[in-house]
């Protein structure tokens, strides 16, 4: 079951029933193989979120893990790399469970055939996201076509399954499967947490579109056009300058030179978090309830992981 809750460990040890930690004051760190870090920490307002948890790490001797490996064979791939238990049941978890979590196996081969050992934090994602999905069936929710396709528009937007698979790197089965599991988990959100206030649901605009390698610099009118229409009325567009100097995008922004006739990536993903912070801040209530729930839901397991590589 692949996993898809990417968010960092706990830094002081709390363990698994620490809460999560909310980034919207730090950009998530983008990267162009696999799904990037970015996708997984704006879902925390949709529903996505995991806490910012480390296991418990203590010896399992009925269990064989892969051990002192940076690299591993194929033959190797459904070897166990870490261990969780849940009650009385151990489940466990497979190199290839924790590989296939972000991207394609194709895609991770190394020149001689071999594969990278999972990291730490990628091995507890899966974990993570296995807790989440059982708490998704326990509470009886049903995933249908709409609620899936729903969370892909929020997502990733309008763009078509084997176009997104393809960008991250991942087999159409692989994104699917990851569409289904990020809708079942915002419908549990939903459950545990409600609306706002006011009746309404979270939401992040669509992601800019990604440019070529190297072109993040490079103004556009595409970009340009993406940066006034979250700035909205703080943007006077007769005159390309800011309407309203009072507000968190200018706080950010002021020293940026953009119009709607040109911007650039960067700066689009500026807007964008300005954009995604102001939501994390404005439902920060309802995070509260969903930190609790996490809380009790993951302080139940315990997790042993075979090799820590960083």
């Amino acid at each position: 079951m692949p996993s898809h809750m990417l968010v960092e460990e706990d830094p002081k040890g709390q363990g698994w029933g620490a809460g999560p930690q909310y980034p919207a004051q730090e950009p998530p760190e983008r990267q162009r193989h696999g799904i990037p870090v970015w996708v997984f920490i704006l879902t925390l307002v949709l529903g996505l979120a995991a806490g910012a948890l480390v296991g418990f790490f203590f010896p399992k001797e009925e269990i064989a893990y892969l051990h002192e490996k940076t690299s591993i064979t194929s033959e190797e791939l459904d070897s166990t790399v870490a261990s969780y238990t849940l009650g009385n049941a151990i489940h466990e978890i497979t190199a290839r469970e924790a590989l296939e979590s972000t991207a394609s196996l194709e895609s991770q081969q190394n020149e001689d055939g071999t594969y990278p050992m999972p990291s730490a934090e990628t091995i507890l994602n899966v974990a993570r996201n296995q807790l989440l999905q059982g708490a998704v069936e326990d509470e009886g929710i049903e995933v249908g076509d709409q609620d899936i396709e729903s969370y892909k528009q929020q997502v990733f937007g309008s763009e078509d399954v084997s176009t997104l698979a393809e960008k991250y790197s991942m087999s159409e089965e692989q994104f699917e499967q990851m569409l289904a599991e990020g809708a079942g988990v915002e419908l549990l959100y939903e459950k545990v947490v409600g609306t706002h206030v006011d009746g309404s649901r979270a939401s992040v605009p669509e992601l800019p579109p990604v440019p070529e390698a190297g072109e993040e610099g490079t103004p556009t009118a595409e970009y340009g056009a993406y940066v006034v229409g979250l700035l909205g009325d703080n943007w006077d567009n007769g005159t390309n300058t800011w309407a309203n100097r009072d507000n968190p995008y200018y706080a950010v922004m002021a020293n940026d030179v953009f119009s709607i006739d040109g911007a650039t990536y960067d700066q689009a993903m500026e807007a964008y978090y300005v954009a995604y912070s102001q939501q994390v801040r404005d439902y920060a209530p309802g995070l509260d309830a969903w930190d609790a729930y996490l809380a009790d839901l993951l302080a139940q397991a315990e997790i042993t992981i075979g090799e820590l590589v960083q």
